[in-house]
């Protein structure tokens, strides 16, 4: 019983997130979503906190399979690319990962190893370590949206 409330809880602060992440890239301006005075573009910081959470809910890295839109580099932050991600594009991976949590957390052993090397830690630690990845990022975007556009983007708990 204590573990199913467990994996309630992750997955609904996944949840949380997601919907948080989405309020940011919904809510962000076309004057911000490519805006060439950032060294990482608002676009990009999305789609790098995308892919490491589609990433780490994995079971490990060697059966990870990307997003079938993902292009390589992309996702690592300071990459310089013209490979520019629309809106849609990232809501669509955004919903993908979504039901890719909502699996994964329901048939994660918790106790077992990161499945990645340079992750030492547990299953649980990982989905923790994941969710507060996805939040400094969301927290990163909301800044923007808040001081170049006055756009709050409102906390939600849970998912």
């Amino acid at each position: 019983m204590q573990e199913n409330r467990m994996r309630e809880a992750v997955r609904a602060q996944f949840m949380a997130t997601f919907a948080m992440l989405r309020a940011t890239i919904e809510q962000c301006p076309a004057s911000l979503w490519d805006d060439p005075a950032d060294k990482n573009r608002f676009w990009q910081v999305a789609y790098h906190a995308l892919f490491y959470a589609h990433l780490y809910l994995h079971p490990s890295h060697d059966v990870f399979v990307p997003w079938a839109n993902h292009r390589e580099k992309v996702e690592l932050m300071g990459a310089t690319t013209s490979a520019l991600y629309t809106k849609a594009e990232l809501l669509g991976f955004l919903d993908e990962c979504e039901v890719h949590a909502t699996e994964q957390v329901a048939a994660l052993d918790f106790s077992a190893p990161s499945g990645f090397h340079w992750l030492h830690m547990n299953k649980l630690e990982v989905q923790l370590y994941n969710i507060r990845h996805l939040q400094l990022h969301i927290g990163e975007l909301a800044e923007r949206l808040s001081q170049r556009a006055a756009i709050d983007v409102s906390w939600v708990s849970r998912g």
